[in-house]
């Protein structure tokens, strides 16, 4: 696996000043070609609303949980390891981005709860990104981040599948490394050709923005006002 140069840590920190929706906006300027790809198109459940957005570079894997792993006990502990050797490497910060294989019963087993969320956090990943299910909120790693496609409570037969590979979740294409930028919302890969262009993409979006918020929140507002404010919107640029 090849990885890119990453992207200052200043960047990363200043990405995560934005909502998802806000860098999808921005997304929209820069990359206009990936308005209809590279984000979650399906709900996602997020237990812990009111942490900030994570931006960190994915770590893929994908999981099955309605039949046993057909690895043996010894190399099922080597295949854990290894997967949190490559959790635990790289560009950071990062998060784990994982699909569950399991077809229309996709969740059936969570690999998420109180010992993978602590374990992941120390590995130095902010967050997990999942169509499975996920389980012990009340004792999940403090400030660790998680967008899940259900919450249950057993894990079944869950196991790794795989690691390192290319991944769907929930709409989102996501390959090992790619730049993601997530929160209560969603989730989104950031190119890495544009990622240095967001920041004044998000801040010409808000500028575009606010004279119509301007007028909408106006005890004054009327439809004539409205228009004007549409025709400044355009013209910022």
């Amino acid at each position: 696996m090849t990885q890119s140069a990453p992207h200052p840590a200043s960047l990363l920190e200043t990405l995560a000043r934005w909502d998802t929706p806000t860098i999808c906006n921005a997304l929209e300027v820069v990359a206009p070609e990936r308005r209809l790809i590279g984000f979650t198109t399906k709900p996602l459940v997020c237990p812990f609303p009111d942490l900030p957005p994570m931006v960190g570079y994915a770590r893929t894997a994908t999981i099955r949980a309605t039949s046993a792993s057909k690895l043996s006990a010894a190399d099922q502990r080597a295949q854990r390891v290894a997967y949190y050797e490559y959790c635990g490497t790289g560009h950071g910060p990062r998060i784990s981005v994982i699909q569950d294989l399991d077809g229309a019963n996709i969740g059936f087993g969570a690999f998420w709860g109180e010992v993978n969320s602590s374990v992941h956090k120390a590995l130095g990943c902010l967050g997990v990104v999942t169509d499975g299910s996920i389980r012990d909120i009340p004792a999940w790693a403090p400030g660790f981040q998680a967008l899940a496609g259900s919450i249950g409570p057993s894990h079944a037969f869950v196991h790794l599948a795989s690691f390192g590979e290319t991944v769907s979740v929930a709409g989102m294409t996501v390959s090992s490394d790619d730049l993601i930028h997530a929160d209560r919302h969603g989730a989104v890969v950031i190119p890495a050709n544009v990622a240095a262009k967001l920041p004044d993409a998000a801040r010409l979006c808000e500028r575009r923005e606010e004279p119509i918020l301007g007028i909408a929140r106006d005890p004054g507002f009327t439809v004539e006002k409205l228009k004007e404010a549409l025709a400044k919107a355009a013209e910022i640029h």
